[in-house]
């Protein structure tokens, strides 16, 4: 029985994995460069950012995406799209809803590029208060 108990404890559903660098954007609550920032911070931390989203958002999470690849920030790892469940609260039947889901990576530059936006913010700091 103890053995049991145990094995129920020890049990990770896949539903129920939570990854700290994911970023699940909507495209109502935040602007846009706080998902760019929050991503560069999370990339500092973990070495790569999953970006997701549902809906309408998938443009946000692209427009993010790209921002950090063109600045030279990040390189795309993974991209999968799918479409997922959801209930609509206006009628009794179920949805479905498109979902993308890009995994981005640190360029081999990436600490040298924030170390010089770090910088300029610095210098930028410095001149107002001559």
């Amino acid at each position: 029985m103890e053995e049991i108990a145990e094995g129920v404890n020890n049990l990770n559903l896949a539903g129920d994995v939570i990854k700290k660098n994911r970023i699940q954007v909507s495209n109502t609550k935040k602007p846009l460069f706080f998902y760019v920032n929050l991503a560069k911070r999370y990339m500092q931390q973990h070495n790569e950012v999953e970006l997701s989203a549902l809906g309408m958002a998938i443009a946000t999470v692209v427009t993010v995406a790209e921002i950090l690849k063109n600045n030279g920030l990040a390189v795309e790892k993974k991209i999968t799209t799918s479409t997922v469940d959801m209930k609509d609260e206006t009628r009794a039947r179920p949805v479905q809803k498109a979902k993308i889901e890009i995994l981005l990576g640190k360029t081999a530059n990436f600490d040298e590029l924030m170390a010089a936006a770090a910088e300029e913010r610095e210098a930028g700091n410095g001149e107002d208060q001559v």
